[in-house]
């Protein structure tokens, strides 16, 4: 059976819909008007495979089963206004059904395939809407439901702050019990009843859990669920008003973007993203980033420009407000960054003397990092015709990512072997080959 990729149909299977269901939610959107809705599956049916267009009052039913403002109803142009699959819009009511998204395309494996069809202009899109949009009043107060009481969202504070700043080598056991949580935080927004003040600890208690399974899942390879992560806590921390918690989760699909060699779309966010952000030291990071991006496209006055920013920014804010996503960044990421930059550049020697000098500063405590670190400086002996180094460099990076749990850095030093096959004689590159066969 052919695959319907009507975007209405594929916007309601990834939300994890029938015909059947998006037919009720629709009725039921009717009915909190006081309307009534003769929706079935067959005229979801016409809709998705007939090419029919819904009348004004159903293209409205449909904004509000998926979240999305009126004001962006655009009845001429269906289906263009509907949103992308997986990016629900920013809007006052936006962050359960975002956060849900996340956490039921990550149950659902089946889904795999519509879970990396997020385009770089719907992202770039999201990021200009959060630096355009000011946070909603009051949808952090929630007056329904079972009372919440401060002493349990203390407790879900402290042991999710306990959960994240284990060791790399532990965090690789906790991923469940951090899940849970961020089901637990969701559910209390949606159903609990809650004043402002917790509302915003809530939500930002939410926006922090979400970018941490976001990491985990790209760390391993899940690339869609690890954006739909991303997204969701970008809507908890703009309802919350925290500007720099917004832009540290567009900075991670930003640096997603990278990773997946699509720097064009990691710029777009960025530059989006710095025109809201705060502290220093996250301009600084997002300079950082830019810089990344823009050296892979090849831009050397921009790459320079950003990256004197960054270095800039590093130290420019007050000591102990710091914000607790970017708090590890340091003069070893800068300057090993600032490396991998001038060797997309073709600045093999000055590149290859930062690495080292970053690789040197790093605490002993970012096992991950230092990973990625080696993988980078292998790379930098490659362009510099050093296999024996290299190998040695990329042979430590691996044995250290198997030891704490690390797939990301395997897959960066696997990535790194058809470069090691014209050196298949020198010293330690046959083991390194076997070891990543």
């Amino acid at each position: 059976m052919a695959k319907n990729t009507h975007p209405l149909a594929l916007l309601r299977t990834a939300r994890g819909m029938t015909g059947v269901d998006l037919a009720r939610e629709i009725r039921a959107a009717a009915e909190r008007r006081g309307l009534r809705s003769g929706t079935t599956k067959q005229r979801i049916y016409k809709w998705e495979v007939d090419g029919v267009t819904p009348d004004r009052e159903s293209q409205e039913y449909i904004a509000e089963v998926f979240g999305v403002p009126l004001e962006n109803v655009d009845v001429q142009s269906w289906p263009s206004w509907l949103p992308d699959v997986g990016v629900v819009p920013l809007g006052p009511a936006s962050t359960v059904p975002a956060l849900r998204e996340a956490l039921r395309a990550s149950m659902d494996r089946s889904r795999r395939t519509v879970l990396s069809a997020i385009s770089g202009t719907a992202l770039i899109t999201l990021a200009g809407a959060w630096a355009t949009t000011d946070a909603w009043a009051d949808v952090t107060e929630r007056v329904q439901g079972k009372a919440i009481g401060e002493e349990l969202v203390v407790v879900l504070e402290e042991t999710s702050a306990r959960l994240t700043a284990l060791a790399t080598q532990e965090r690789q056991h906790t991923a469940p019990l951090i899940d849970a949580h961020l089901v637990t935080v969701t559910d209390l927004i949606a159903e609990g009843r809650y004043p402002p003040a917790l509302g915003l600890r809530l939500h930002a208690l939410a926006a922090s859990l979400a970018q941490t399974v976001a990491w985990h899942r790209f760390d391993h390879g899940l690339h869609g669920a690890a954006g739909r992560f991303w997204i969701a806590g970008l809507h908890s921390a703009h309802a919350s008003g925290d500007h720099d918690m917004g832009a540290a989760l567009l900075s991670d699909l930003a640096y997603q973007a990278s990773w997946r060699d699509d720097p064009a779309t990691a710029a777009g966010i960025l530059t989006k993203a710095l025109s809201s952000t705060t502290h220093p030291a996250a301009s600084s990071l997002l300079h950082l980033r830019l810089a990344r991006a823009q050296a892979a496209l090849g831009e050397r006055r921009a790459t320079l420009d950003a990256l004197h920013q960054a270095e800039r920014l590093l130290s420019a804010g007050e000591a102990g407000d710091t914000p607790a996503w970017c708090s590890w960044m340091s003069p070893a990421d800068l300057a090993v960054d600032s490396g991998r930059c001038l060797l997309d550049l073709g600045d093999t020697t000055q590149a290859h003397h930062l690495i080292a000098e970053g690789q040197a500063l790093l605490p002993a405590s970012r096992d991950k990092t230092r990973g990625i670190f080696l993988a980078y400086r292998a790379q930098g002996h490659l362009s510099r015709r050093e296999p024996e180094a290299a190998a040695a460099d990329a042979l430590e990076a691996l044995h250290l990512a198997e030891r704490i749990g690390a797939p990301r850095c395997v897959q960066l030093v696997r990535d790194l072997a058809p470069a090691f096959t014209p050196y298949r004689t020198a010293q330690g590159v046959p083991e390194l080959l076997h070891a990543v066969a």
